[in-house]
């Protein structure tokens, strides 16, 4: 028998269950991983809530994490047991000591990247590698929006952007946030608790405003973000942090400069095999040359079995970057 992080039902972070499950056999075309670092992801709260729902319960929760393989299917031939890897498009169960993911969602995980940073640093890293290079390809020197840029996704765009020699207009709550997101890499930052981001936008811009705004928080900054934006500007909605946006009238889009909305995902943009080698690789080659880094602090560490803890400090935004499960 195993354990693993389980609900029962939608609701709060209490509805997290910490239970003894039968891992079955991985079937012919997966493998077993005995999971290391599980990576905490927001888009975990809203399968939780509801948001997201799921169609049957008890489920499990998560899908991203790092460690060995210790089974694999009859037809895997591209692992063995003992090899590591990292995985974030799996079925969601990976909540758990141990989890079947299909091979083909998996990649090797470098000797040079440790099981924590893979957790850490694999979904987030992706994400932030179709928003700035598929989604829209920022350039040089080219001024962007990119809201909650000391989560653990921005803190990964600050250093991408400065990376591509992009200036990077971060948003936070609060000026220890604002620091990290400098030393990170961002150009400026925002404090939305005591500035208005559009004016400061346009302000750092000289009136200009910018051609793309990355905003992961959704109904709060839906306003701002447009606001934000240049004519023509497409706005990247890629999170409901604060809530979805509900209730748009198209007709605002025209109003503010016939601007351009989408609603992207990683599952949009790595869809086969080759798409998720080559993001990979992409992501592992500045991870291993030190261009992007993860430090997860100690208080960001939960125990597996604390999994209801972290949603709890998660939610309550007091986080700074990347947190982890420890089985």
């Amino acid at each position: 028998m195993a354990k693993r992080i389980q609900f029962n039902q939608h609701g709060g972070p209490e509805v997290l269950q910490w239970v003894e499950f039968q891992l079955a056999d991985p079937a012919e075309h997966e493998i077993q991983v005995e999971n290391k670092a599980i990576g905490i992801n927001y888009i975990d709260t809203y399968v939780r809530s509801g948001l997201y729902p799921v169609t049957t319960f008890p489920s499990g929760l998560g899908t991203e994490a790092a460690g060995v393989v210790t089974r694999v299917g009859s037809a895997v031939t591209r692992f063995k047991p003992g090899d590591r890897v990292v995985y974030c498009q799996a079925p969601l169960g990976a909540y758990s000591e141990a989890h079947n993911v299909a091979a083909d969602s998996v990649v090797s995980l470098p000797e040079s990247i440790s099981f924590e940073q893979g957790a850490a640093l694999f979904l987030k890293g992706l994400t932030v590698q179709y928003l700035l290079r598929q989604t829209y390809k920022v350039s040089a020197d080219e001024i962007f929006l990119f809201h909650a840029a000391a989560g653990g996704v921005g803190l990964i765009a600050c250093q991408w952007a400065k990376a591509l020699g992009a200036h990077l207009i971060g948003t936070v709550g609060s000026a220890e946030k604002a620091q990290m997101a400098k030393d990170a890499g961002a150009w400026a930052t925002i404090n939305y608790r005591e500035e208005n981001i559009a004016q400061r936008v346009s302000e750092l811009t000289g009136g200009e405003k910018v051609a793309v705004v990355y905003d992961s928080v959704g109904k709060d900054t839906w306003e701002a973000s447009l606001d934000s934006l240049r004519r023509h500007g497409l706005m990247v909605s890629f999170g409901n942090a604060s809530g979805p946006v509900t209730g748009v009238d198209l007709a605002i889009l025209n109003k503010k400069g016939s601007l351009f909305v989408t609603r992207p995902s990683l599952y949009g943009y790595i869809t086969n095999r080759a798409e998720l080698e080559s993001a990979s690789s992409e992501l592992f080659s500045l991870i291993a040359s030190r261009v992007i880094r993860a430090e997860v602090p100690d208080a960001q560490k939960f125990a597996l079995s604390d999994a209801a803890r972290a949603h709890q400090v998660l939610e309550s935004r007091a986080t700074q970057g990347a947190c982890l499960l420890i089985p």
